[in-house]
């Protein structure tokens, strides 16, 4: 089969149902017969055209898991049949930043689903080093939150978070539910998190939160009140909104920390407290992506139950209504994940 159906999207708000050539692969290189992708903050950021419009018509999608079906000549670890998830970060592999797992800065580096196509087709084709093998006994839906769930790994070594650390995480979406479960995860206590939705705050309350504020007006005292009017050690931007970056430095205490993770638009900025950054000695935090060893470790987290997964596996659409998929995603507060069923297992 020389010809394979992926979702297109060609334009800001549009996808199409297309044709495509299915991906041929080199000696190092592996083909990947996709199961399911979720549908991340980016993707949405790129089908409202805010990320990445430059690169249209691409196929999107990054949160995969998937069937070998065909394995390059130098691959032979890796066996047709085997469910498999991967490192959607492809850098040269040798440069500086590569041997440093800070892939994002290889000067050659793509991603697959943003800067080149990705998941939300039949098939992918990826370089061997970067596909992971995953225990049979993973459902696939399960499997698809590697990516995510490396992510906030991820985030969490780079803010270096640890025990009894406070936490606010400033909004309670998909990506702020799992930084909640990561903070649990590592001991921080407590964690505070904000959203303007009382439904959100609700599920991240069963995610491991010890307070969630809905009222803006409430969240400093909120805060205060529970970090002995200190301020938190450490506060995680999640949404990508410039104003509650802003807010983010307003939280934090003496010598604490930002953690920029939420993606913005290319100019966007905020104003940092340089004279009170010093003389605090506060710290930045930048992080947007897992890769190499996270996603290792954000496979065997899942594979171990350490995560509660069910508001993400609820709902799923078939690639023919993608297009409704991604329209009705905010009508749809309680479903954290929407998957793409490419095929079946």
């Amino acid at each position: 089969m020389t010809m394979m159906k992926a979702a297109v999207l060609t334009a800001p708000r549009r996808f199409e149902l297309r044709e495509v050539p299915r991906p041929r692969i080199g000696a190092d290189e592996v083909l990947i017969r996709v199961i399911r992708t979720g549908i991340c903050g980016t993707d949405l950021h790129m089908f409202h055209g805010h990320y990445a419009a430059d690169d249209l018509p691409i196929i999107p999608g990054h949160e995969f898991c998937g069937i070998i079906e065909e394995a390059g000549a130098n691959q032979r670890h890796l066996a047709p049949g085997r469910m498999v998830v991967a490192d959607i970060n492809i850098g040269c592999g040798h440069c500086y930043w590569c041997r440093r797992n800070e892939v994002l800065n290889c000067p050659e580096m793509a991603q697959l689903g943003i800067t080149r196509d990705g998941a939300f087709a039949e098939c992918v084709a990826l370089p061997g080093r970067l596909v992971i093998p995953a225990p049979d006994d993973i459902a696939p839906e399960i499997l698809a939150l590697t990516e995510p769930v490396a992510c906030v790994v991820r985030a969490a070594r780079k803010a270096q978070a640890g025990i009894a650390q406070s936490v606010v995480v400033l909004g309670a979406g998909p990506v702020g539910n799992l930084h909640v479960q990561m903070m649990r995860l590592v001991g921080a206590a407590p964690i505070i998190v904000a959203d303007l939705s009382a439904e959100r705050c609700a599920m991240a309350f069963d995610a491991g939160a010890d307070a969630a504020v809905s009222d803006p007006a409430r969240l400093k005292a909120t805060v205060l009140e529970l970090t002995g009017g200190r301020g938190a050690d450490l506060v995680i931007e999640s949404v990508g909104h410039p104003a509650l970056y802003a807010t983010a430095f307003d939280l934090i205490r003496k010598g604490g920390h930002v953690a920029f993770f939420g993606l913005t638009g290319a100019d966007a900025a905020v104003p940092v407290p340089i004279l009170r950054t010093i003389l605090e000695e506060n710290s930045l935090k930048g992080s947007v992506a897992g890769m190499g060893q996270d996603m290792h470790d954000a496979l065997a987290l899942l594979a171990h139950g350490r995560f509660r997964t069910d508001a993400f596996t609820t709902a799923s659409y078939p690639l023919e209504r993608i297009q409704e998929a991604f329209e009705t995603l905010a009508e749809r507060p309680a479903d954290l994940k929407t998957q793409i069923v490419i095929s079946q297992d």
